[in-house]
């Protein structure tokens, strides 16, 4: 098993040919280094939800995870409602389910500074 910080020092693999996603016992293992994302109902995404101090705060860092899924070249669906309410997204299009790529770049996205609502 990996520890988040690990997980957050490997860097992602090209998803085209990347094969099958990944089967529901390694997906457990890597949740557990993840514990504030949840599995999507699917089983194919995995998802954290943040309630962000101010709208600014939920922006700067919307661009902090851009910055990690551009150096990473792994891309989470990012939703911003309610001026604060934040949802980060990820899955492995190109497969179809999850890949290791989701896991280290959601480990990355924990690693960063977060202005929550008190």
């Amino acid at each position: 098993m990996t520890n988040p910080r690990e997980l957050a020092q490997k860097k992602c693999q090209p998803c085209e040919g990347m094969g099958k996603p990944l089967d529901i016992d390694q997906v457990s293992v890597l949740m557990s280094n993840v514990p504030e994302w949840k599995t999507g109902a699917d089983g194919k995404s995995i998802s954290r939800k943040l309630v962000m101090k101010n709208f600014t705060a939920a922006v700067e860092l919307i661009a902090r995870i851009a910055e990690i899924a551009n150096a990473e070249d792994h891309h989470p669906d990012i939703h911003l409602t309610g001026y604060r309410n934040l949802v980060v997204e990820l899955k492995t299009h190109a497969i179809g389910g999850l890949s290791q790529n989701d896991f280290i770049v959601a480990a990355k996205i924990d690693q960063l500074p977060v202005e929550l609502k008190k």
